[in-house]
């Protein structure tokens, strides 16, 4: 899987251990940035990621800040982009099943790390039941001027 990475100055910590992950399973990513603990402007970082995955360049996408809420209200602008900020497993794995969320938004500072992985190594692992799910997901895609 093509996995699109980002990150603001508040996340980078959390993102560090999340590209190891990636590293181990195997997929390819790219790591959009952020790359220190500069301040920089989340929706500029979400933008960029949520472009190349609503493009298809890549097959999912990872935010991180602070909260996740920024970057989750950001991406989800970009027309074909279903961002879902998850905070727990079941979450994460009902937005991959009944929402094909295509973008992972995760907030660094308000769950533990190891949480933090475990909710990507569910979002990465579990697919989109389609069927029923599929006529809602048409109609959010509709939402945005299909």
């Amino acid at each position: 899987m093509r996995i699109a990475l980002g990150c603001d100055h508040h996340g980078l910590t959390l993102k560090q251990k999340i590209l190891d992950i990636l590293e181990e399973s195997g997929h390819k990513y790219r790591d959009f940035g952020c790359y220190s603990e500069e301040p920089v402007d989340y929706p500029d970082i979400a933008k960029e990621v949520a472009e190349e995955v609503a493009l298809g360049n890549f097959d999912r996408g990872i935010l991180i800040c602070a909260t996740g809420i920024g970057m989750s209200i950001a991406a989800n602008k970009v027309k074909g982009v279903r961002a879902a900020l998850c905070c727990d497993k079941f979450s994460a794995e009902m937005a991959r099943r009944h929402n094909d969320a295509n973008i992972l938004c995760l907030g660094a500072e308000r769950i533990e790390h190891s949480l933090a992985c475990e909710i990507v190594s569910v979002y990465l692992s579990t697919n989109f039941d389609g069927g029923r799910h599929l006529r809602r997901v048409g109609k959010i895609r509709r939402l945005e001027g299909d």
